[in-house]
């Protein structure tokens, strides 16, 4: 008999089974041990005649039974289980039977301690494995309802019942559920039951380990991003904000089976994901996780060697249940209605340089799992992803981040304790950015708060010494309580340490986890266990594939391996007569990935970081900010640098886009200084970097999550937006009345303001009643570019916008991008405003003579011309294949000089256009000829000859645009044809070499009498000394031709070489048929079908150009 079987028999209430109770409670739980069942029974005949219930189902909740075998609770009858065994009673409550869980003894005296998760430090590994063991049931029974057999009634549970005929979730009652739902059971219980493990242990500080919490009442959310592309991409794409970490799974701008959370170390990923698993389990009202049937949560440094994702979920989510095998876990997940996979910390996973093939490889490469949500966390991006992946990114506290933390998990509603720990923060600006990663801040404020010797700092490096003395500190205080461990290790000593923190970070593949055997030998017992008790070390339960379990050891966070690292740097350096190339110690450390590790070392020592900044120098250069910010540790004082930050505000200050954070935070950071101190900045320039200004903490906010919190110093600030080509859907960014008069407000200094790209949407107008009589005395320069590429500039008597522009316009290829700008250009023509230039980019069609109006490509029109001072009709100016052959007639021509009554230029640039070779006078308007338009023809831009148009005599006067050597292609139409000879006549006349001429598909043959060249079309090309190379393309030749060919080549004295491509040519030339004079010139003849051949002037015969074989030889 199985359990659920033998369990279903107690449930009975007229079995004689007790009703007592007993709760199993915890600190942090807000569960009870209790599996809620409904009743009545299924069948009419188990119930006793004097009940009248209606026949009803039995159900059980989400949160199913998980024991550690395959009979689940034990292969004795629950009723006879005595000792240290744990007793199961039914307890009816209401129309609801309860069966509860009585703990056993041994587990009484844990209940109280939460147990260690992935995210904390860990006490007993040992401890770790008996959680898993538990059985986690959840109540689910309606409080206060009358026990019709006299049972106690339960209040304890989490969420009400939804009736008596209430059905498992599987959608069956418990006694008809197949092995394979019960599994289903046991699995999702226990995933629960582990989950629940690590997101009730959140250790803010590490070295306070008594002090722990559920990730709920301390998960503060910072700010999130996402990339709004089709396709993942590893540039600088344009990134959008999204209001909380619940639209990961419900934007539809990213929906997608794979989704990546991009964050620097300590930005929150890990506490992230256990937010998700809270939801999961509590099933969350308003979370995206709370209809998710399975959530599977792995951390990925824990992978080690493990191949397959079954495997590991078995190992470290179900603490190897044996009723549970891999194939069943790939089967529950694979049918599943909703499964959601998170994979924490790919920057951490050991294989991710392996070669081996895992599953988180095919599960990247949407391999496997192909239409489960695949969540990966990670610093940077892999170097597989599936083009569907979309990208989220966590940009850290802003100040009102770092508000909610402190009144949720420090002070509660203590305003003035609140308003303490915000001053120390002003106190020390050097810790400004360094308070942005969620990490840095939270030990920041509770040690802020508890310590009240709180100093101010000079330097990063002179906060980190103290947060490190509060680590070891704490540890002492604790040793002098009764029953303690001593520890006495000196927090000086630590060189061991040191040297494995540096061999770890300098590799190019960064693995800064040590086993714990090997690591507890290195460092010696005693350093160990102070360290790990300390909070600075940490230990991690880890299975490698086909191995025993074993114990992992890492830094709380990558900045103290950071730390320790720069210790082991300054060792190096400092001893007498080291001749350790800088290049070589810092080859794989880059500043933007471990930026403290150099600005640590540049402050523990000043002799060496003398060494350092000269390197950093020369690699970053001198005026690089970063090389400031190691200067300023150097100098422990902001008056050591303040002769070179004047020197950089004394020039245009960039920050870019594409920068990466650490030079952002370097240049905010200076740009604090500066107006710390009251240095002007000349100029900024935030390039495509601008997100808002935010006017309630006045400071500008840029698209990284970054913040210019003290911009008072500044003179003029230039703010470029992104093209159209480069903001994708973007709708734009609108600045508001009150964000324009908030920044003038708070830049002081400012005179000039340039807001540049069509990506921007000021105001219409600023009332002036609106503005300050201060802004308008200053009489500040502003200006913006609308979207019609027309440049206003602010009226400050009035508030309105003067144009001091005419607009430009570019029509693309794209069908989209074409009907936004004719809704532009039909704007500004309604409005009269002249057109300065249209560029029909690869788009025009033809000149729609009836309905005076241009088509184009995709089939739109443009009618708004009347405005339009120069038109731009671009096309393929490449080599090879034209993609379409266009011809302009002369009446198209000439209506489109008439419709555009204002036009000046027309241009026609591409070798697809074919323009009428003449314009016979008498069709020309007497009023075209007096206004003179401009009209050019180039086939090949800058690489040839420009056409333009006499209106004298309607011929074209040639004017050619190279000084060099040109080139020459002559297509298979019959005007084309007709204007190379025109052009290569020119060309020829003016002596200018012709480096290559291409007949493609349009040779025909050779005169014999004049060796002229015979185009398809009839037109003829005479011998020319100025040809260097004739390539003949896509004709077939036989021996008769090729002999005439190269008869004309002999003529061209100039011609080295003369290649077939694509060409079907005779097999074998005779030698004595060959001119002998291309011998003496060495004159090349190669040819092209399937591979390179050379033709043999002496035998005659083809070899292939690499292995120089007889052509003839090998086709025989």
């Amino acid at each position: 008999m199985s359990w659920l079987q033998r369990a279903a028999r107690r449930y009975n209430p007229f079995g004689g089974t007790s009703g007592r109770s007993s709760s199993h409670s915890s600190q942090h739980s807000h569960q009870s041990d209790i599996l809620h069942i409904q009743r009545p029974l299924h069948r009419a005949d188990e119930i006793a005649p004097s009940t009248s219930r209606d026949e009803s189902m039995i159900e059980v909740t989400d949160d199913h039974y998980d024991a550690s075998t395959d009979e689940g609770m034990s292969a004795t009858d629950p009723m006879e289980q005595t000792g240290n065994e744990e007793r199961m009673d039914s307890v009816c409550t209401g129309d609801d039977w309860v069966l509860q869980r009585h703990p056993r003894p041994n587990e009484l005296s844990q209940d109280t301690q939460p147990i260690p998760g992935p995210s904390t430090s860990s006490h007993s590994v040992e401890h770790l494995r008996q959680s898993q063991r538990l059985i986690g049931y959840q109540a689910r029974a309606s409080s206060g309802s009358p026990n019709p057999v006299g049972g106690a009634a339960c209040s304890q549970s989490t969420e009400p019942t939804e009736g008596p005929h209430t059905m498992t979730s599987l959608g069956k009652p418990l006694h008809r559920l197949t092995e394979k739902q019960k599994k289903k059971l046991f699995f999702i219980e226990a995933l629960k039951t582990r989950y629940k493990v690590d997101y009730d242990k959140v250790q803010p500080i590490p070295y306070i380990k008594d002090r722990l919490y559920c990730v709920d009442k301390v998960y503060v959310e910072g700010g999130f991003e996402f990339m709004p592309t089709e396709q993942v991409t590893r540039g600088s794409g344009s990134w959008e904000r999204l209001e909380s970490y619940k639209p990961v799974f419900s934007d539809q701008r990213i929906q997608s089976v794979r989704r990546i959370i991009e964050g620097d170390p300590g930005y929150g990923k890990t506490t992230l994901t256990l937010q998700f698993a809270y939801d999961w389990c509590n099933r969350v009202e308003g979370s995206p996780m709370r209809d998710v049937e399975v959530l599977i949560l792995l951390r990925m440094r824990q992978l080690s060697g493990i191949r397959s994702i079954y495997r590991a979920i078995e190992v470290y989510l179900l603490g190897s249940d044996p009723r549970v095998k891999e194939a069943d876990i790939a089967a529950i997940i694979g049918e599943s209605k909703s499964a959601i996979v998170i994979l924490d910390g790919y920057d951490e996973y050991p294989d991710q340089h392996s070669r081996r093939v895992t599953d988180i490889r095919r599960i990247l490469k949407l391999d496997l799992f192909a239409n489960t949500p695949v969540i990966l966390t990670t610093r940077y991006l892999p170097g597989y992803l599936a083009p569907v992946t979309k990208r989220v990114r966590l940009t850290g506290f802003d100040e009102i981040a770092r508000d909610e933390y402190i009144r949720k998990a420090v002070v509660g509603e203590d305003e003035i304790a609140l308003s303490s720990i915000k001053a120390r923060l002003k106190e020390n600006p050097v810790l400004e950015d360094l308070c942005q990663v969620p990490l840095v801040f939270v030990m920041f404020a509770h040690i802020a708060h508890e310590n009240k010797d709180f100093q101010n700092f000079k330097s990063v490096t002179e906060f980190f010494q103290y947060m490190i003395r509060c680590f070891h500190e704490h540890l002492k205080i604790k040793s002098k309580e009764l029953n303690t461990v001593r520890y006495s290790i000196d927090e000086n000593e630590h060189a061991a340490l040191d040297k494995l923190a540096f061999l770890a970070i300098s590799q190019e593949n960064q693995q800064i986890t040590w086993r714990r055997t090997g690591m507890r030998k290195q460092l010696g017992r005693d350093f160990y266990e102070t360290y790990l008790a300390s909070g600075i070390l940490v230990e991690e339960e880890v299975v490698p594939e086909r191995s025993s379990r074993g114990v992992e050891v890492r830094f709380y966070h990558k900045l103290f391996c950071e730390w320790y690292a720069a210790h082991h740097i300054v060792y190096i350096l400092s001893q007498p007569g080291q001749s350790v190339p800088l290049n070589e110690l810092f080859r794989h450390m880059k500043p933007e990935d471990v930026q403290y590790v150099y600005r640590f070392a540049c402050g523990l020592n000043r002799d060496v970081s003398s060494s350092i900044l000269q390197y950093l120098e020369k690699s970053q250069g001198r005026s690089n900010r970063f090389t400031l910010l190691c200067l300023l540790e150097q100098s422990g004082d902001v008056k050591g640098i303040l002769g070179n930050v004047r020197d950089m505000c004394s020039q245009t200050v960039n920050i870019k886009e594409g920068d990466n954070r650490m030079l952002q935070r370097s240049t905010i950071q200076l740009l604090d200084i500066a107006a710390g101190h009251g240095i002007l900045v000349s100029s900024l320039h935030l390039d495509q970097c601008f997100s808002k200004f935010d006017v309630t903490n006045a400071c500008i906010v840029l698209r990284s999550g970054l913040r210019l919190t003290n911009p008072k110093t500044l003179k003029v600030l230039r703010v470029s937006g992104r093209t159209r080509e480069t903001a994708g859907d973007s709708k734009g960014i609108e600045v508001t009345r009150e964000e324009l008069l908030g920044l003038f407000r708070t830049c002081g200094a400012l005179t000039e303001i340039r807001f540049e790209g069509r990506e921007f949407l000021l105001p219409h107008s600023v009332p002036t009643e609106m503005i300050p009589p201060t802004l308008k005395t200053r009489n500040i320069i502003v200006s913006y570019e609308d979207r019609r590429g027309m440049i206003h500039q602010l009226n400050w008597d009035d508030g309105h916008w003067q144009t001091t522009n005419e607009p430009s316009l570019r029509i693309p290829q794209e069908e989209l991008d074409q009907k936004w700008a004719l809704e532009e250009l039909a704007k500004v023509t309604t409005d009269g405003i002249p057109v300065s230039c249209i560029h029909l980019d690869r788009c025009f069609s033809k000149f729609d003579v009836t309905n005076a109006c241009i088509v184009l490509t995709s089939g739109l029109r443009v009618t708004s011309l009347k405005t339009v001072k120069v038109l731009n009709v671009g096309g393929f100016t490449g080599t090879g294949a034209i993609p379409s052959d266009i011809e302009v007639t002369r009446e198209e021509l000439l209506g489109l000089l008439q419709t555009c009554e204002t036009l000046e230029e027309i241009r026609f640039e591409g070798r697809e256009y074919s323009l009428p070779l003449s314009i016979p006078a008498e069709l020309m308007p007497p009023t075209l000829k007096t206004r003179n338009i401009k009209v050019s023809y180039e086939r090949r831009r800058k690489h040839g000859v420009v056409h333009q148009l006499n209106w004298d005599d309607g011929q074209w006067q040639h004017q050619i645009t190279s000084d060099g050597s040109v080139r020459v292609d002559i297509f298979q139409e019959e005007l084309d044809q007709q204007w190379g000879k025109k052009e290569l006549a020119v060309l020829s006349t003016a002596g200018v070499s012709i480096n290559r001429l291409e007949l493609v598909r349009s040779f025909s043959n050779i005169i014999d009498d004049t060796q002229s060249i015979i185009l398809t079309s009839g037109c003829t090309i005479p011998v020319l000394q100025t040809v260097q190379e004739l390539w003949i393309q896509e004709t077939d030749v036989d021996l008769e031709v090729f002999l005439k060919i190269l008869s004309y080549t002999k003529e061209c004295t100039e011609i080295t070489d003369l290649n077939f491509y694509y060409c079907e040519a005779p097999d074998k030339v005779d030698p004595e048929m060959i001119p002998p004079l291309l011998k003496e010139r060495g004159v090349a003849v190669d040819w092209f079908s399937n591979r390179w051949r050379h033709l043999d002037l002496d035998t005659g015969n083809w070899k292939d150009e690499e292995s120089e074989e007889d052509d003839s030889d090998d086709s025989e």
